[in-house]
């Protein structure tokens, strides 16, 4: 492997790692910070591989078993929390989780300003699927 093609699969996992730092500090669903996780550590496996290959030994495959594994156990464990979690609060936002923080910390409602728009769009809504509305019932505005 010439030192262009190294290049070209650093910059190719650096971007991928980038990518899932972005999504993992700017998202709030759960089930989104874990693909981003996700993400950052195949940046990594890129990197590794394309080290070995450069350097013409087995270690930068070897390390990406582990990652494999590791990410594989992470993933299984996360979707089982995350199903839990989405049981008990019904809802993915990461924000709901602040009773889980430690004692002392600021709450992340504080922040809650910052993501929500200033003003709920009024939709229509409705009816329920199988269910005809009255005859003067259209719809209604919430």
């Amino acid at each position: 492997m010439s030192p262009i093609d190294l290049k070209a699969y650093l910059v190719l996992g650096a971007i991928l790692f980038g990518l899932g730092l972005v999504g993992f500090l700017t998202r709030r669903n759960m089930i989104i910070m874990f693909l981003s996780a996700e993400l950052m550590l195949q940046g990594v496996a890129v990197d590794f591989l394309a080290f070995g290959r450069f350097r013409g030994n087995w270690q930068g495959q070897s390390f990406v078993l582990f990652i494999l594994t590791v990410a594989a156990c992470e993933a299984a464990i996360a979707m089982g929390l995350v199903y839990t979690l989405y049981r008990l609060k019904n809802s993915l936002d990461s924000g709901k989780w602040s009773d889980l923080r430690e004692e002392g910390l600021d709450s992340p409602d504080d922040l809650e300003g910052a993501w929500a728009p200033a003003e709920k769009p009024d939709y229509p809504v409705l009816p329920l699927a199988g269910i005809k509305p009255q005859s003067g019932e259209e719809t209604s505005h919430v």
